[in-house]
């Protein structure tokens, strides 16, 4: 569907129709079905019109960035939810895992730090609990 802002040539009278194409428009002009819904001229034309620019690159970078800070955002509320509620055991976080799971080692919190994913993929099928989550730097904007 197109939309085009029409001006009858007999009162000015401005006005908008749809029409299923361009060529759409021609047609019906031609078989003089179009009037003017004022006057009733048949002496229809199209004027200049600003084109509808909703998804400009603009705007899809807008909303993109959007999106990526509320994901920060969100991100960032797990990180301080995990650093208020988990101890931080560093590049330990391996070795710290096993001696939960195998020595029964009691800890009152849970544990957080960094691993690879080989050793993740180890722990795990050790039958380890353990989850990646993204993590970013507060240096980061």
């Amino acid at each position: 569907m197109i939309k085009y802002k029409l001006v009858c040539k007999k009162c000015s009278n401005v006005f908008d129709s749809w029409f299923a194409s361009s060529l759409e428009f021609e047609k019906i002009k031609n078989l003089k079905l179009l009037n003017c819904n004022s006057c009733n001229s048949r002496r229809i034309e199209k004027s200049l019109m600003t084109p509808n620019l909703k998804n400009t690159k603009k705007n899809i970078f807008n909303t993109k960035e959007i999106k990526v800070s509320k994901i920060k955002n969100k991100i960032k509320e797990y990180q301080n939810f995990i650093k208020n509620n988990f101890d931080y055991v560093g590049d330990n976080f391996t070795y710290e895992a096993r001696s939960i799971h195998y020595n029964k080692k009691k800890r009152e919190k849970g544990i957080y730090g960094k691993a690879n994913f080989e050793d993740i993929k180890e722990l795990k099928e050790e039958g380890i609990e353990t989850e990646v989550i993204p993590w970013l730097n507060e240096k980061e904007n």
